[in-house]
């Protein structure tokens, strides 16, 4: 048996924002339902266009852009919690305030204090993984390998706010991952490998299945559903699928219909891109749906005969492999970042070589999930 504790959620927004959002959405009902009390301490309640982040209705929120830092810190220390939760504060300063209330154990959703841009990744001569431990030096290669912006400023801010992070990591009692590859992160950054934990996500208890390594038949003559599900940006790899699309129908002979489910600065890049393609090949079509809500999204992924998973960054985890394996649907994805930790060649799905990622790679990977079924 557990003992119950006072568990304080320590993140920068009190919204539903990306993979950290879902994350808490889902974690903080368990732990109420474990007999754990609740709190949620946040700086801001920023974006307003993102839904809250659900709370059991006897836990408190409190909002330093409400109450004001000192007056925050002070209901936070009341409240007398054993240990924070930390999961990631905008300024280091308000951070390390909170180190001081309580026992700190700090949950790495991403890259947290060791990239000056958070995205470990290069761009220059092509997008691909840097594996390059965070220090001075990053600043050096930071225009060469075209790692962020133009703006020397944006650098050396980034630079001193990632540095002060990482020093702040050292004085949590434990951090705790989704990845082996973030774990090696952590520890590669001098963080102790006794102190650093990856503790696995897991699908929905209702509806976790294992997915299959090919994808469910489709009648010969129907076409193979592919859906990509998430933002629309360089290094979520939508030019690079839409790019494979050809190689995969000459490979299969059979039609392609993509559905892109999401959005982001590229979109209309894409789509552009996208109707170029199918005009060449009318084999081929893509569409595009925008966000979805949770049950349409659910519907869509059941539809579909394949994921896949173009990102050329180093994602943490792509917490989206999780929903596939609920709706039993194989993934193809370049080997980048904590993707390796869910996704098994063979088993439910295949990985594309992933330094550098190339178009040429995808295909392989996608027909290999397409073929013989």
């Amino acid at each position: 048996a557990h003992r119950a504790m006072r568990i304080a959620i320590i993140n920068w927004s009190n919204r539903r924002i990306g993979g950290t959002g879902t994350y808490l959405s889902a974690v903080v009902p368990r732990l109420r339902r474990a007999g754990h009390e609740i709190a949620l301490w946040h700086e801001v309640n920023t974006p307003a266009d993102y839904e809250p982040i659900p709370m059991p209705p006897d836990s408190p929120v409190l909002s330093m852009s409400e109450l004001g830092l000192e007056s925050a810190l002070a209901a936070l220390s009341s409240w007398q919690p054993d240990v924070l939760y930390a999961h990631g504060l905008l300024d280091p300063a308000v951070e390390r305030r909170t180190l001081g209330i309580a026992p700190s154990v700090f949950f790495a959703h991403n890259y947290y204090g060791t990239c000056i841009s958070g995205s470990k990744t290069v761009r220059r001569p092509a997008a691909s993984p840097c594996g390059r431990t965070f220090g001075w030096q990053c600043l050096v290669h930071y225009y060469p390998k075209g790692c962020g912006g133009w703006s020397p400023v944006t650098m050396v801010r980034q630079y001193r706010l990632q540095r002060d992070r990482l020093q702040l990591l050292s004085k949590y009692s434990a951090i705790v991952t989704h990845s082996t590859h973030m774990q090696r992160e952590y520890i590669n950054h001098g963080l102790g490998a006794a102190r650093v934990f990856n503790v696995k996500y897991a699908a929905d208890d209702a509806h976790a299945v294992a997915a299959s390594a090919n994808a469910v038949p489709a009648a010969h003559d129907e076409a193979w559903e592919l859906i990509f599900a998430g933002r629309m940006d360089q290094l979520k790899g939508g030019r690079e699928l839409i790019l494979a699309l050809p190689g995969v129908v000459s490979r299969l002979g059979r039609d392609v219909r993509l559905t892109f489910a999401g959005d982001g600065p590229l979109r209309q890049d894409w789509e552009t891109l996208a109707e170029r393609v199918c005009r060449a090949d009318p084999r081929i079509q893509v569409r595009f749906t925008g966000w979805l809500p949770r049950q349409n999204i659910d519907a869509l992924f059941a539809q579909s005969h394949l994921l896949v998973l173009p990102s050329l960054w180093p994602e943490p985890f792509a917490l989206v492999g999780i929903e596939a394996a609920r709706h039993r649907l194989p993934v193809a994805a370049f080997d980048v970042g904590g993707i390796s930790d869910w996704l098994t060649p063979g088993q439910n799905g295949f990985l594309a070589p992933g330094d550098p990622p190339t178009v040429e790679g995808l295909v392989a990977a996608i027909v290999d999930c397409l073929k013989d079924v």
